[in-house]
């Protein structure tokens, strides 16, 4: 009587980081830290991997020393940090965009609009250090534009942020999910935070922070508009 050969188990026994890359990788689609993968991602992988990023994390406060077991300040430790990075501080990665409902420009508005400050939280990718700041979006629309609700740029700039990011890099995803989600003639998006792989490590300045802008369409061109919108920020041109 031929025997069956057991059917290998290797695939099923993955973790399910590795399925999400290869996933990624057959689609020839990149997985930088400030990248989202949501469309990655199949029902029950998110759950499944706070638990791979628990068991991983125990393994980090083991190598540094610090007892899981019996210490009560320690034991939930990896689980919390787990679904802290997942399903909070990173979750701009795992999950879709938030549904943004738009409206034509009925009224056809051609004047400057400003929304902000936003708060804006994130964590550096190089030392996952936090970022902390303020967001203002300028905006020039045209009889084309979409218009969106004043809290969806909120939801929208959550969801980019909610990465690990450079602060250079963030504030361009931002311009160009706006000019994708408004379509305006102009815009203006400047960001001021406090790094703090700067506060808390390194050289340990607590005062510097970073302001940097993106500008786009008529905000590039015309720098009356663009004193017009910085002068009404309060922030120096």
């Amino acid at each position: 009587m031929s025997q069956t050969s057991p059917v290998p188990e290797t695939t099923s026994l993955q973790p399910i980081s590795i399925k999400i890359r290869e996933r990624i990788l057959s689609a020839k689609q990149r997985f930088h830290a400030n990248d989202n993968i949501a469309a990655f991602l199949e029902p029950g992988d998110l759950e499944a991997l706070i638990d791979e990023v628990e068991d991983k994390m125990k393994v980090v406060l083991n190598s540094l020393v610090i007892d899981i077991d019996s210490d009560h300040n320690t034991q939930d430790t990896a689980r919390r940090v787990a679904k802290m990075y997942l399903t909070e501080v990173f979750r701009g990665r795992y999950v879709l965009a938030p549904e943004v409902t738009e409206f034509p420009n009925a009224e056809r508005l051609n004047e400057l609009m400003i929304v902000g400050p936003i708060t804006i939280r994130s964590a550096c990718s190089h030392h996952f250090c936090p970022i902390m700041g303020k967001l203002w979006i300028g905006l020039m629309p045209n009889e084309h534009s979409n218009l969106i609700g004043l809290s969806k740029y909120s939801r929208l700039a959550e969801w980019i942020m909610s990465r690990p990011q450079i602060q250079e890099e963030a504030i361009t995803q931002m311009a160009d999910l706006l000019m994708r989600k408004v379509r305006p003639d102009g815009l203006a998006v400047v960001m001021e935070a406090d790094h703090f792989c700067m506060h808390w490590r390194g050289v340990k300045d607590s005062e510097t922070k970073m302001i940097n802008s993106v500008m786009r369409g008529s905000f590039l061109k015309d720098a009356t508009l663009r004193r017009e919108f910085l002068s009404l920020i309060n922030l120096k041109v």
